[in-house]
């Protein structure tokens, strides 16, 4: 099997792997007399459809039978309450600079003490979808939180027979060395003072998301939000496929197929509201058959650039998608909506933000009618998405470590999906290297694995804008033309000004209007120098905060200087 469940007596011991001091106070937890397990999709959605608070609309799930359901099942709805998107704030990484890995663990071994006196619930999920890449996950959560069970189980791969199947047949991760994922949450968590217990370990004092990736566990306390617990899931799948020779995505990836029957393979990266969605599941007016990978979550293997999905499923925003939308067709769940009665009565989703921002969805894996969850041919270009006013819509980037350094510098604008502290500007921009911000090793190995990929599997690398260009809104008109052009071979790319590695393209299908860049306009000029100066400072920073746990190589702070000093 692909992660390690069960161990010889003679593999069970201090030093050992699967065994460190917070694995076994997470995963002892599980085995109480208190816990539940929870085997199938159909019992989840039982116990989410009686919770107290759920919401159950007369939306029927489309084909609910092919994912485990009962043919009449519905859509539930379940609101958390004021916080409405993620908190990163409250993570831990064991092992990072800071850390006070000794007071976390007499958190979680208290938590855990306190869990006793409710009934938890256990379930089990595959993350990664296809037999070259599959981890099992377990969750331990107490009764009351039944959705966030039923979220999780939807999100990932639940237990069918054939992905029970598949998992038996597929390979071992890390040559057997790997342990079952291991998640023990309690969102009902108050910090109360307590013997032995000291909360100056957390950044926040009512809630904390505790890592232990090297051992593949974590503790999820105060947190109602459904989010924390899929990025936390992730956030350990993705330190398994980096430490396995996979570089980790937060992104999209889709296979074209172009006339003469070759394959286009695109990777675009960003956060949630670049647009990364938008961009993966356009079908480009059906000039082409198309395949989508996912749109969130996905790995490459830097050896064969084929790449693996993480999860059947899209957790979706659902602020463009209206009440009675032919999408809504697809939801399997609701967070963090409205609802209301229709004229005939009936219980209806309320979308559109009007409640809170960030409202989402569970869209089944029908909604991307041309979904797949492995590509087998090698990734062609990787796109970073950026919401930088300084850079056009698209440009080509020369040499691998600058293709990678901006990457790893990649500037954005923060969305509703994340919760930030009162007065954040959410039109200041801000680094947030690959899109990921749920990386718990050093970020030099994603450095590394994209440079891997520019650099010996030739594998082209762009920034495409999805903003505005110097007060020009970039239109989705613009972006999907720009991609067009490139995937078809009919990009025409020249050098950039007096930028040696940097390419420009100036003319698309689809083009709404002029955004040729003018390099003699000096505040233009100026503004540009800044945002590429911003780069640098982060790159610098990198080397000195944490005590340098993130520091890049050498040759990515001389590539984007290169670029600054190209500007003077």
């Amino acid at each position: 099997m692909s992660t390690k469940a069960y161990y010889p007596l003679n593999e069970i011991g201090a030093g050992k792997v699967g065994f460190s001091k917070t694995r076994t106070i997470i995963e002892s937890a599980f085995y109480g007399n208190n816990v539940v397990k929870v085997n199938t999709l159909k019992e989840a959605y039982e116990l989410a459809k009686n919770s107290p608070g759920t919401i159950v609309t007369d939306m029927p799930v489309y084909r609910g039978e092919e994912f485990g359901l009962e043919k009449d099942a519905k859509v539930l709805l379940f609101n958390d309450g004021a916080v409405t998107g993620r908190y990163a704030v409250a993570r831990r990484i064991k092992g990072e600079p800071g850390v006070d890995a000794a007071k976390l663990d007499k958190v979680v071994m208290d938590a855990a003490y306190e869990a006793r006196w409710k009934t938890m619930y256990h379930a089990e999920v595959f993350v990664g979808l296809d037999p070259e890449f599959m981890v099992k996950a377990h969750l331990l959560i107490p009764e009351g939180e039944e959705n966030i069970m039923y979220n999780w189980m939807l999100n990932f791969q639940y237990m069918s027979d054939e992905y029970v199947k598949m998992y038996k047949n597929s390979q071992p991760v890390g040559n057997g060395n790997e342990p079952d994922i291991y998640i023990f949450s309690d969102p009902q968590w108050v910090p109360q003072e307590r013997p032995d217990v000291d909360y100056s370990c957390l950044s926040d004092p009512l809630t904390m998301c505790y890592f232990d990736t090297e051992a593949n566990c974590a503790c999820i306390l105060g947190m109602r939000y459904f989010g924390e617990h899929k990025k936390g899931t992730l956030t350990m799948a993705w330190a398994i496929a980096n430490r396995n020779g996979y570089a980790s995505c937060h992104g999209g990836q889709k296979e074209y197929t172009l006339a003469d029957g070759s394959k286009y393979v695109a990777s675009v990266f960003g956060l949630s509201g670049s647009g990364k969605s938008t961009l993966t599941h356009a079908k480009h007016g059906g000039k082409y058959p198309i395949t989508v990978l996912h749109d969130d979550a996905f790995i490459i293997n830097t050896d064969t650039c084929s790449s693996v999905a993480l999860e059947p499923t899209y957790f979706d925003k659902t602020a463009d998608y209206p009440t009675g939308c032919p999408d809504n067709k697809y939801l399997l769940s609701a967070q963090n909506c409205g609802a209301t009665l229709d004229e005939d009565g009936k219980i209806q989703l309320v979308t559109e933000d009007i409640r809170n921002g960030n409202g989402r969805a569970i869209k089944s894996k029908l909604w991307s009618p041309n979904r797949v969850d492995k590509i087998d041919a090698p990734v062609n270009a990787i796109f970073w998405i950026m919401k930088d006013p300084t850079i056009p819509p698209v440009v080509k980037l020369k040499g691998a470590a600058l293709a990678s350094v901006m990457g790893a510098t990649l500037a954005t604008k923060t969305s509703t999906a994340e919760r930030v502290k009162a007065g954040t500007d959410m039109n200041a921009l801000r680094i947030v290297p690959y899109a990921n911000p749920f990386r718990t090793y050093p970020l030099v190995n994603d450095y590394e694995k994209f440079k891997k990929l520019v650099e010996e599997k030739h594998v082209d690398c762009y920034i495409v804008n999805t903003g505005d260009f110097m007060g020009k809104k970039v239109q989705k008109e613009d972006t999907l033309g720009i991609l067009e052009t490139i995937v078809e071979g009919k990009a025409s790319f020249e050098q950039w000004g007096p930028f040696e590695d940097i390419e420009i393209m100036t003319s698309w299908e689809g083009k709404t209007g002029d955004f040729t860049p003018d390099l003699n306009d000096a505040s233009y000029k100026e503004a540009l120098k800044n945002a590429m100066q911003n780069r640098v400072d982060a790159v610098e920073k990198f080397a000195t905060d944490k005590d340098g746990y993130d520091k890049l190589p050498d040759e990515a702070l001389a590539a984007v200087k290169k670029v600054v000093s190209e500007l003077a």
